[in-house]
């Protein structure tokens, strides 16, 4: 029986989100699996990693300790049966394989001969394929923070080989193949849209646009729900949206001023937005949000990872989320 479609009043509002969790440090990206287990990035002093949550904090700590670049910071990941493969987002770069006992390995540090800049996300899907995405090759990345910058890429790990697969995207955020393993999917954080690219045998097809986004979306993270629904995280103005299968859009949540988004889109227009307007959302009580997940026993329970947050924001949604490719670990 399909589910009914989504309705604003049918979430929680702002007021009435809860807190998950407590004394996380840059919350980026959460996975949840059937067994209940909930894992989030972390980067702190002693070190970047993951953290297994409950109620009352972090229950068990998976901290880079013997391997890693000094300067490591989990961004995007992804769960192996056995190990988690973490996106660097430190200038050192690179996708890094840690493992259960805190040891860190590379898995992929150099594409095409040069050395991986900084990676925003890595993806394992169904059949076990590393999709990695790369948001540009400028240093720092701040200078990227244009609409008229698209030098991102996205590198798939396959059959033993690494190479790159598409490359033009304007701030590559996170990417993940959808339920049925038909396309690759991609946030451009910069070009304020969601793409996709159909997968072929021999690499991906054309790029699609699925939806440009309403004006004071800056897309980072998203999931997809069971309805065909795609959710994403919006960080400059705390909002989360839902792109419906024929593309509606609808805002869920937010937790921004307008005046200070109208500045912010302004900037973004006008190719003079920086970091400054990019972090206008952690002067608010969602700190950002940057990714989306679904969790819990009937995958109804929302998280909402940060990137100024220590704790994970939690709402429950009428329609469940789709089976992630971890979900069964």
């Amino acid at each position: 029986m399909p589910h009914e479609p989504i309705h604003l009043d049918r979430l929680n509002p702002l007021s009435t989100l809860a807190r998950f969790g407590a004394g996380l440090a840059r919350p980026e990206c959460v996975a949840c699996t059937a067994a209940g287990n909930i894992w989030v990035s972390h980067h702190a002093p002693d070190g970047g990693g993951v953290v297994q949550l409950t109620d009352s904090g972090p229950s068990h700590q998976v901290i880079a300790r013997n391997g890693a670049p000094d300067d490591f910071m989990p961004n995007g990941w992804a769960m192996e049966p056995d190990s988690f493969l973490i996106a660097n987002l430190a200038d050192s770069g690179g996708v890094w394989r840690l493992r259960m006992d805190g040891s860190c390995e590379p898995f992929l540090t150099e594409i095409d001969g040069f050395p991986m800049p900084p990676v925003n996300f890595v993806h394992r899907d169904n059949r076990g394929r590393v999709w990695s995405s790369v948001s540009t090759w400028r240093v720092p990345r701040d200078r990227a923070f244009h609409r008229d910058v698209a030098d991102g890429f996205i590198v798939l790990t396959a059959d033993g080989q690494d190479r790159i697969v598409a490359d033009g995207l304007g701030y590559t955020n996170e990417v993940k193949v959808d339920p049925r393993g038909e396309y690759l999917y991609a946030h451009e954080t910069m070009s304020r849209r969601l793409s996709r690219y159909r997968i072929e045998r021999n690499g991906l097809g054309p790029r699609e646009t699925v939806v440009e986004y309403l004006d004071g979306v800056i897309p980072d993270g998203f999931d997809f729900d069971e309805d065909g629904g795609i959710w994403c995280a919006s960080v400059m103005s705390n909002r989360l949206v839902r792109v419906a299968a024929d593309g509606a859009q609808q805002i869920l949540i937010e937790d921004c001023d307008a005046e200070e988004i109208a500045g912010g889109m302004h900037n973004w227009r006008t190719g003079t937005f920086t970091r400054d307007d990019m972090d206008i959302g952690s002067r608010h009580s969602l700190r950002n949000i940057a990714s989306v997940t679904f969790g819990g026993p009937d995958r109804k329970t929302v998280y909402l990872g940060s990137l100024a947050g220590d704790s994970l924001i939690t709402l429950r949604s009428p329609v469940a989320g789709a089976e992630p490719p971890h979900w069964r670990y």
